[in-house]
């Protein structure tokens, strides 16, 4: 589809409300993951088996390991895993993204896929945070829905995905939970907007109830707007994701007897495509939501983002950034684990996309469990 198909697209898309957006009808299920009878159960081992075999060959996978991290403090509660990743959406790898250096076998669907859901599987994440996915209602969501995930998808109004001949339809955010660990209360689709005028960014919000304790957390996963130049767009962007989060947490902040009570956790993840000098970093750094990021755990002073999370060629150059962030409350959240990034050497003089990586951004893995009630 080219341009022309772009504004019919947005044309016939109703503007974002406060609740999802039907699904459309989906014919074209995967047949490599969804044979099964609509409803059976799905072994994640036998799935991870079945990934494995598919990628049976082919260089090694990045081997991760978590920094555990002796914070203290925390009630003694099963940790709750949170993934935030750009999966990089199909049609943009093989058509717009011009990955100099990456074989074009390396970003087939037909492998990729396999890549992505090993990744997935690998860390068994209760909340998984997703960006750039155009492969929702035929993949992911179905394959996911038999693992136990439940899930909500935001679509970008005018994705570039559609200016790709052969495309999967739009990419968006998509945000999954697993229902034995969470109760769903409300879910929000936003456009992001900019002065208030809506932009092409999304975000969706959803507030969970953690089965096992009773406890609240409100779970956002955004894309911000691309490329230089667009740092006081992102800015914007991010204070009216900001606000929104606050109105959301106003909505639900009285306990069960009706006290209104204001300690409902955040966990926000994103690609903000915006390093840790720019504007919109500093407002998540400063807002009155008492917001850290979890990945400078990692680092020494515990004050540091990491080099990168983000690596990659294309035609302009050499691109190594961090970008991507797992941002939580700090005063009622604790983080107890981060999984560390992959080295220089693993990743290659190729960099990313690859045959061992689906994508050209890495996926951040944190374990979080709520702080003690004061």
């Amino acid at each position: 589809m080219g341009g022309g198909a772009t504004r019919l697209y947005s044309a016939l898309t109703p503007p974002l409300s406060s609740s999802p957006l039907p699904p459309p009808a989906v014919t074209n299920l995967d047949p490599a993951f969804c044979q099964e009878p609509k409803g059976a159960p799905v072994c994640p081992a036998e799935l991870l088996r079945q990934c494995e075999e598919a990628l049976r060959g082919r260089a090694p996978r990045f081997h991760r390991k978590f920094t555990q991290l002796q914070d203290g403090g925390g009630a003694p509660s099963s940790s709750i895993r949170v993934m935030q990743w750009n999966i990089l959406a199909q049609a943009l790898g093989e058509g717009l993204d011009s990955f100099v250096q990456c074989p074009p076998e390396a970003l087939s669907w037909s492998r990729r896929k396999y890549l992505i859901l090993e990744e997935i599987l690998t860390y068994r994440p209760h909340i998984l945070c997703l960006q750039e996915v155009d492969h929702y209602y035929d993949t992911l969501q179905p394959v996911l829905a038999g693992l136990g995930y439940s899930s909500n998808f935001c679509p970008k109004p005018w994705s570039p995905c559609l200016d790709v001949e052969g495309n999967n339809g739009p990419d968006g955010c998509a945000l999954f939970y697993d229902e034995s660990r969470f109760e769903f209360l409300d879910s929000v689709n936003l456009q992001l907007s900019a002065m208030r005028i809506p932009t092409n960014q999304v975000a969706v919000v959803t507030m969970l109830r953690c089965r096992s304790s009773g406890r609240c957390v409100c779970v956002a996963v955004t894309h911000l707007k691309a490329r230089s130049g667009w740092e006081w767009l992102r800015s914007a962007q991010g204070s009216d994701l900001l606000r929104h989060l606050q109105t959301l947490i106003q909505k639900h902040a009285h306990d069960s007897a009706g006290a209104q009570t204001l300690d409902i956790p955040l966990l926000i993840c994103g690609d903000f495509n915006a390093i840790p000098t720019e504007e919109v970093y500093r407002r998540f750094a400063a807002s009155p939501l008492g917001l850290d990021s979890a990945y400078k755990r990692l680092s020494e002073d515990g004050s540091t983002e990491p080099e990168y999370t983000t690596w990659k060629i294309r035609p302009t150059g050499e691109c190594c950034a961090t970008l991507d962030y797992i941002w939580y409350s700090r005063d009622t959240l604790r983080v107890d684990a981060v999984l560390d990034m992959p080295t220089e050497e693993q990743i290659g003089p190729n960099r990313l996309p690859s045959f061992s990586y689906p994508s050209d951004h890495l996926s951040l893995v944190c374990d979080f469990s709520f702080k003690e009630k004061e």
